[in-house]
């Protein structure tokens, strides 16, 4: 087990080091990353379409890199929005590593991009782990998945600095408790923003944008308790972290 460990210990902590180095880099060039997280089907695709359409309505210069295990359906759909979009297909690895972002970036990423968001591979466990360089981490849930769902993700939850509920247009139908929701996410997460979005009932759009305009021009985000240790010293999800070698 202590072997295990080590190894968990000694991923993470190169993949910090490559976090570092590109936001160093990307900072450096004026380009601030947003980092989206959650289950599959949380419709965090569809209200990420809507928010590069209304950037590009803007003005803004934003790009998006969508992450998946197969397919490059998530590509074509928020290709729709106008913004340079780029697929990147993990090969079975169910999370996206800085290094792996740095790659995919590299010669890709236009000048100027004001806003680059990542949309991470559908799962709450093993992305939880990984800083990609972001200065603002989101992580989405939607109506349907159970208000318990920040109980069963602390570190997805704990480490996050705007937390979106999506879909609350089928809120009642589905009986969803908005104050259960939140009080689970403040057992986590103290203090952290929780937005309430829906893309067809058009609640809350345009604000998780304004939200990366904000981080982007230097308004400090939310600071998680559990992010206030490197994320190598948390006590994750799961036992195991898969390397690339």
């Amino acid at each position: 087990m202590c072997r295990v460990l080590d190894l968990q210990q000694a991923v993470l902590a190169r993949n910090d080091e490559a976090a570092h180095a590109l936001r160093t880099e990307l900072t450096a060039r004026g380009t601030t990353v947003v980092n989206l997280l959650s289950s599959p089907g949380s419709g965090k695709t569809a209200l990420l379409e809507h928010e590069l359409t209304l950037a590009r309505e803007r003005s803004v210069p934003v790009a998006a890199l969508t992450a998946d295990l197969a397919t490059e359906n998530d590509a074509a759909r928020l290709a729709r929005s106008g913004v340079p979009v780029k697929q990147v297909l993990t090969d079975g690895l169910c999370h996206l590593e800085a290094g792996m972002l740095a790659r995919h970036l590299d010669g890709w990423l236009p000048e100027p991009t004001r806003l680059l968001f990542v949309e991470n591979v559908g799962n709450l466990v093993c992305p939880a782990s990984y800083d990609l360089g972001e200065t603002l981490r989101v992580v989405l849930a939607s109506v349907t998945e159970g208000e318990d769902k920040p109980l069963k993700y602390p570190t997805a939850f704990g480490l996050a600095q705007l937390v979106v509920v999506t879909k609350t247009d089928i809120a009642e139908a589905v009986g969803f408790d908005e104050a259960a929701f939140r009080a689970n996410v403040e057992r986590v997460n103290p203090g952290v923003e929780v937005l309430l979005t829906s893309v067809r009932g058009n609640q809350g759009l345009g604000t998780l944008l304004d939200r990366a305009l904000a981080a982007a021009e230097g308004t400090p985000p939310h600071s998680p308790v559990m992010a206030r240790q490197p994320l190598h010293d948390h006590h994750h999800d799961h036992a195991t972290v898969p390397s690339r070698s």
